[in-house]
């Protein structure tokens, strides 16, 4: 299985785990094994809610999101699955500041964990702009598996790459 540009940096571990590299049949196992049912997050009022709560379960204080949507207009070519903006604007003597955070419309169809650890990363933002250890460690306080979910996430996307969704 060609895994693309989404399994790059764990090519060895993965080669080393598989005593070879992944079949598309293993992977499409592992993962209707590990994440069986896919979310029903389907409008962007749903993902609002999604989102608003999580936020308001461990970022009570940080800035408020002004837009939350599914945009279909987000796709490998931004090398994201969600986007993150920060937009400052002066209105006479004040700053005005508006946080958006799209979510591209690919993960409408996939396992809820997928879903989570997306929104986790990109609510991390709302803190920590750079992806440093801090950033990773928000992460993870919010999502205890956060790294393995997003491995798998990898997964999946190479495997949507060279087959199609599983979920589908």
């Amino acid at each position: 299985m060609n895994s693309g540009n989404y399994l790059r940096a764990d090519q060895y571990v993965i080669q080393k785990k598989t005593l070879g590299p992944p079949s598309a049949d293993k992977v499409k196992r592992l993962l209707l094994t590990r994440y069986p049912t896919i979310h029903d997050v389907r409008t962007d009022k749903a993902l609002y809610e999604y989102i608003m709560a999580i936020k308001n379960q461990y970022l009570r204080k940080s800035q408020p999101v002004s837009k939350i949507l599914f945009d279909d207009k987000i796709s490998l070519s931004h090398h994201a699955l969600g986007l993150h903006t920060f937009v400052s604007r002066v209105q006479g003597s004040k700053t005005k500041a508006k946080n958006e955070i799209r979510i591209s419309s690919r993960l409408k169809k996939v396992p809820e964990p997928f879903l989570r650890m997306l929104v986790v990363h990109e609510l991390a933002h709302l803190r920590e702009k750079d992806h440093n250890k801090a950033f990773y460690q928000l992460c993870c306080h919010m999502q205890g598996d956060y790294h393995q979910i997003e491995f798998d996430l990898r997964l999946l996307l190479a495997y949507i790459e060279h087959d199609s969704n599983p979920y589908v």
